[in-house]
């Protein structure tokens, strides 16, 4: 088969992988109308206030006031099918506000819709539907379909094999965003499982289908040893005649440290083989004095078309090539913790301490207090040497040399 035609196939089975997958979302839809007595209802409100120095055109003190809410809903039919949704409510003034406008900016400049906020007197508002899916429970066979989180591999950190949905470590409280897919899960014996996924185009507004991915993987656990093998086909973009393909491993180990290591390989038949294809991150977590303390580090090597870099378009979007994220954590109590961390750019030698603090005031409620310092050669030597985890990246106009993060979270 020719790699057009083959190309062709794949679009088409993913169409109707997804067209299946909706028929079942709206049949389950209407049957949970049915037992709608078994809803349960859960979720975290968060009252923030930020402050800080900018830096580069940014205000020379800067301040904020944000409230977040993240509502999950839960509908159960019987012991086979389960609803999910969960919504985000925002209200922000001064700098949260700020940087959400420039987030609607961002998304105009890159052809998508601009993120929807309403303006009050002194604030804006807006709202985000962050996951809605389905889930039908076999005896083997477990069916997802919807807006989902679709995670893979085992990295704690830079998350290098997590492509679709990506996390950012600057950022540890941001929820990682969802897709519009479907998957099928597999259980094996043996801690044994296979997964088979579809996702639509990152492009929402790609009618025919360019950019779609669809892939599987296996995962197989052991009692102190697992492991995750991973494949992903997508299908060409626009302007492009081949599409990409990405084959992934991660493992974890608990012998005395636990271990972790997690790659993913991004080809481009249409650029060959290269190492900027390679996204790999390798650590190790620690726990001592009876757990009291907590040790992690992860190091990161960043090809300059992988999975974590700025040309992916994902939220990490890194430029440089070697990373380093260190962190102690240390539990005072039962209500009180205290975390250092450090994540550093070997490249640039650019550095962002960061320290937080968290205590439970009573079950379901935690105050909790967190700072940046963004540091470079440029802050101290003014020698004009800017670092991407700097206080004024390169290529931005504004960065802040200090942040600081107050917030009081409610859980129900």
């Amino acid at each position: 088969m020719k790699s057009e035609d083959m190309w062709k196939f794949v679009r088409k089975a993913g169409v109707f992988f997804l067209a299946v997958s909706t028929g079942f979302a709206g049949l389950s839809q209407a049957l949970f109308a049915q037992d709608a007595g078994r809803i349960s209802v859960s979720g975290v409100l968060d009252s923030g206030v930020t402050m800080g120095a900018g830096a580069g055109d940014a205000s020379r003190f800067y301040y904020g006031l944000e409230e977040y809410a993240n509502l999950r809903l839960q509908a159960r039919l019987r012991d086979r099918a389960i609803f999910y949704g969960a919504l985000n409510f925002i209200a922000a003034a001064g700098y949260p506000a700020q940087s959400a406008s420039a987030w609607g900016l961002y998304q105009e400049q890159e052809g998508l819709a601009p993120s929807s906020y309403v303006s009050g007197e002194n604030y804006i508002a807006g709202m985000e539907l962050e996951r809605l899916y389905f889930r039908i429970n076999g005896e083997s066979l477990d069916f997802d379909g919807g807006l989902i989180r679709i995670p893979f591999g085992y990295g704690q950190v830079w998350g290098s094999s997590d492509f679709l949905n990506p996390k950012n470590p600057l950022f540890p409280d941001s929820r990682p965003r969802g897709v519009l897919g479907a998957g099928l899960s597999w259980h094996l014996p043996d801690e044994t499982k296979l997964f088979f996924f579809g996702a639509a185009p990152k492009n929402p507004f790609a009618a025919d289908g360019s950019g779609g991915l669809g892939g599987l993987s296996a995962e197989r656990h052991w009692e102190t040893f697992s492991v995750q093998a991973l494949y992903a086909a997508e299908s060409p973009r626009p302007g492009s005649a081949q599409g990409l393909h990405r084959a992934g491993l991660s493992v974890k180990a608990d012998m005395i440290l636990g271990w972790v290591f997690d790659m993913l390989y991004t080809a481009n038949p249409e650029t060959g083989a290269s190492v900027d294809g390679l996204s790999a991150g390798a650590g190790f977590d620690y726990s001592f004095c009876d757990g009291k303390f907590i040790a992690l580090a992860e190091y990161l090597y960043n090809g300059a078309a992988s999975s974590t870099s700025i040309n992916s378009g994902n939220v990490l979007g890194l430029s440089n090539e070697n990373y380093l994220l260190t962190s102690l954590s240390y539990m005072l109590n039962d209500y009180t913790s205290f975390t250092a961390s450090l994540a550093s750019g070997f490249d640039d030698l650019s550095f962002t301490p960061m320290l937080s603090a968290e205590h439970d005031l009573f079950q379901g409620l935690t105050l909790s207090l967190s700072t940046q310092m963004p540091m470079d050669s440029d802050l101290f030597r003014g020698d004009g040497n800017r670092g991407e985890l700097g206080p004024l990246p390169p290529g931005s106009g504004t960065g802040s040399f200090f942040n600081l993060n107050a917030k009081v979270k409610l859980r129900f």
